[in-house]
């Protein structure tokens, strides 16, 4: 009993810094900020970049190899939609713009309320970081070619869409940091498990 008491104060209390750090740095906006945030945080607008993505893969390693890189990133981004929504149903931790208190002490929001109750952990953050790491391991299969820019840029990319969820208030950076952890870890496995495969393609 005493372990377990311990391990919930523990839980508490990083539960109540998250809190502090999210709104400290969910505070830091302007009318300008705002608007690339909200952009940032609206998957929609990046079909466009999976598209090129996809594209890429195909042209630079052929297109069995391509597909194959293709569909990891697929499969990685289903697995990560799948298990963020068993983590929030089963952790059942409240979006900050659903938190009372969190609204009361001044949450900025940019994006309204929605039937979505639960946010641990970030599905926006585990998807494109994940999709960040799957197609980096996937276009590595190129060896013609370094790449270099791809991967900090798409990197980047997935940082900014993560800490968009904060600014936007749908997210605590708890969320995010966790959401990240998973899309890399989904985004290596899936990303290695694809070029064992295309190293068996002739």
């Amino acid at each position: 009993m005493e372990g377990s008491s311990a391990i919930i104060k523990v839980l508490q209390f990083l539960h109540h810094v998250d809190k502090d750090v999210t709104l400290a740095v969910n505070s830091c906006h302007c009318p300008a900020s705002d608007v690339f945030w909200n952009v940032m945080s609206h998957v929609q607008i990046w079909y466009v970049l999976y598209l090129a993505v996809i594209v890429l893969l195909i042209w630079r390693l052929g297109w069995k190899k391509g597909l194959v890189a293709v569909g990891a990133c697929v499969l990685m981004v289903v697995a990560c939609d799948q298990l963020g929504n068993l983590v929030k149903d089963a952790v059942c931790r409240l979006r900050p713009l659903h938190d009372l208190e969190m609204v009361s002490r001044g949450l900025h929001i940019l994006e309204p309320a929605d039937e979505h109750l639960y946010g641990f952990f970030s599905a926006h953050a585990a998807n494109t970081m994940g999709f960040a790491v799957c197609s980096s391991i996937g276009l590595y299969n190129d060896r013609n070619h370094k790449h270099k820019a791809y991967y900090t840029g798409i990197a980047i990319w997935a940082v900014l869409v993560g800490i968009s969820r904060v600014f936007v208030g749908k997210h605590f950076v708890g969320d995010v940091l966790a959401g990240w952890f998973v899309g890399i870890l989904l985004g290596a496995a899936f990303g290695l498990a694809a070029s064992y495969i295309i190293k068996k393609i002739k």
